[in-house]
């Protein structure tokens, strides 16, 4: 694969079951790239550590005083470098591709089980970690997946180097032999101390850019009562841990580099000192005292890769965990391929026993605003992960989890309580995938969106007033809470879903304004299946049925009239009536 290859037609079906597999089926996916880059990475290191046989035999042919052999030393030296300059330049080009390449791969994957997932995926995971792992953490998942290929080349490399230099120089070849290996894995003690640490920076920094967005996205509530200071000093305070965390684990890799550095300078000293003894001997050339002084002094530059995978797989597991994590969330328990196209029929869930008779307006009144939301998720075919081996929302008889995400999204559509408004133009806005048969201007009638018109064309400066081509705010801040309501709901309507699930869709309206919304919901879906999570009479009372969840389970159905004369539990939600005031009502009706 290649940059300008991208995006994946299909970035695969990750090993999610922890951080460690993820990274590792990265690697696999990408071995064309991997084996590049090591190939370019071997010609790099090979060339470095061949340089100082060119400079050996060129000391060894002056001192021998061979015009030839100086020749040959040099036309040695000259391949040598341009096989550093062709595999410095062609790795570093294969394993930037390996970096930009992986991490898109991992971009593509969250961005589909985003997708997949849509407004659950945050009720599941913090919307913080969400943003550090779609930014940051991919970076550091595609750092180790890149430098896995160069340390695989840097550890070939040292193995070739001793080896070529036993054979060349035994007695000093076997200094190297076992000095290289001990440089290696000297540093293996304190690996699990600075992971450990840097774990601990990792998950520090990641409180605090949930704790940043949590801020930033209730800002407006903050300042309403008055909060900023107080958020303001748990984030400055979330700050210093994570600046302490990181300097903790900037110290131990500091002492793994500085291991690093002295080791090796230690060998260098041993490696002089016994050649040049074996030198005054006799027992080798001057030639080959170079030789191998400059070969070890020339591993540290592989060496360096050790350190590198080391800390790249510290600070990458724990993004490939968060990433693995959020990756292996499921829209439902099982999902199932199937090949049923835009199912319709009566919308059925089998776990409290609801019942929305197709081409209907039915209301759902549920005491409880949590298990409402809970409710409505699992309309939409998204059940929350404590309901895995319940039996999915049926659509005509067809369980909604075993429809293709794509004929599911298209037969029921979910408003929750707390919709989000994109930043555009009104007409951005409302341009959704839909069936053509609501415009836009139909919508915005019925959800009464006639003063939101007005207050974009008064917001218009280069539009000529038309609120259609003016700019909504990030997430409609610009707009009240009501207004930012109705507009979802228009978007709602527009699209006009075989199935429409609304959560609370007037909670933020007046009561007038709230009439007119139910009266044109009801007008505009007439003959279409619409659900109505409320509790309010004015949508009850136009509602065809009106069905009573109580404790997790469907126990009253009729119209609202019906239900407010005959059942006290229906009652008693409708209208706020508190467990005294029944009872004092009883005993005077008796």
């Amino acid at each position: 694969m290649q940059i300008h290859q991208l995006p994946y037609a299909d970035p695969g079906d990750p090993d999610v079951r922890s951080g460690t597999r993820f990274l590792l089926w990265l690697g696999r996916n990408q071995l064309g790239g991997q084996v590049k880059s090591l190939l370019w990475g071997l010609l790099l290191y090979l060339g470095i550590a061949g340089l100082p046989l060119g400079v050996g035999l060129a000391v060894q042919a002056v001192i021998d005083r061979s015009g030839g052999g100086l020749a040959r030393a040099g036309v040695l030296s000259a391949l040598l470098g341009a096989a550093i300059a062709i595999g410095d330049t062609m790795q570093h080009r294969t394993a930037v591709t390996n970096w930009i390449t992986a991490a898109a791969r991992v971009q593509q994957l969250l961005a589909r089980k985003t997708a997949e997932l849509g407004s659950l995926l945050t009720r599941r995971v913090a919307a913080g970690e969400v943003v550090a792992v779609s930014t940051g953490d991919v970076e550091k998942i595609g750092w180790f997946v890149e430098v896995l290929s160069r340390f695989a080349a840097a550890a070939t490399t040292l193995v070739l180097v001793c080896a070529g230099l036993v054979i060349y120089q035994p007695a000093l070849g076997a200094v190297v032999a076992i000095g290289v290996p001990v440089l290696a894995l000297a540093a293996l003690p304190l690996l699990p101390r600075a992971t450990r640490r840097a774990d601990e920076q990792r998950e520090k920094a990641g409180r605090a850019t949930e704790l940043a967005s949590d801020t930033v996205a209730g800002l407006r509530v903050l300042r309403g009562i008055g909060g900023e200071e107080l958020f303001l000093g748990r984030y400055r305070e979330a700050s210093q841990q994570v600046r302490r965390a990181a300097v903790r684990s900037a110290r131990m890799w500091a002492l793994i580099a500085a291991i690093q550095v002295l080791l090796p300078g230690l060998l260098l000293v041993v490696v002089v000192l016994y050649g040049a003894k074996l030198a005054l001997d006799g027992r080798i050339t001057v030639g080959e005292l170079v030789t191998v002084y400059g070969a070890v002094t020339l591993t540290h530059h592989p060496l360096r890769t050790f350190e590198e995978v080391a800390m790249a797989y510290s600070f990458s597991r724990p993004s490939a965990k968060r990433a693995a994590r959020v990756l292996s969330l499921t829209r439902t328990a099982t999902t199932v391929a199937g090949t049923h196209q835009r199912p319709g029929g009566d919308l059925y869930d089998p776990v409290t026993g609801l019942l929305a008779p197709a081409g209907l307006f039915t209301a759902v009144v549920c005491g409880d605003p949590d298990a409402a939301g809970k409710l409505a998720d699992r309309l939409g075919g998204h059940p929350a992960e404590e309901a895995d081996g319940q039996a999915s929302v049926l659509l005509g008889g067809v369980a909604l989890d075993e429809l293709p995400l794509e004929a599911a999204r298209t037969a029921v559509l979910v408003q929750d309580k707390d919709p989000v408004l994109l930043s555009g133009t009104l007409h951005e806005l409302l341009d959704v995938p839909s069936s053509g048969k609501v415009s836009a201007a139909q919508a915005l009638a019925a959800a009464q969106c006639g003063d939101v018109l007005d207050a974009l064309a008064q917001a218009s400066v280069d539009t000529g007033g038309d609120p259609m081509r003016t700019r909504i705010t990030e997430r409609g801040r610009s707009l009240s809470g009501g207004q930012r309501q109705r507009l979802a709901l228009a978007r709602s309507l527009v699209t006009d879903p075989e199935v429409l699930v609304l959560d609370e869709p007037t909670s933020a309206v007046d009561s007038h304004t709230e009439a007119r919304v139910a009266a044109g919901i009801q007008r505009l879906r007439t003959g279409r299946t619409t659900v109505v999570l409320a509790s309010s009479p004015l949508l009850l009372d136009l509602a065809d049925r009106v069905v009573l969840v109580h404790e997790g389970e469907a126990v009253a159905v009729g119209t609202h009239r019906e239900l407010l004369a005959a059942d006290e539990r229906y009652r008693a939600v409708v209208t706020r009536e508190t467990e005294e005031e029944a009872l004092v009502d009883s005993e005077e009706s008796a």
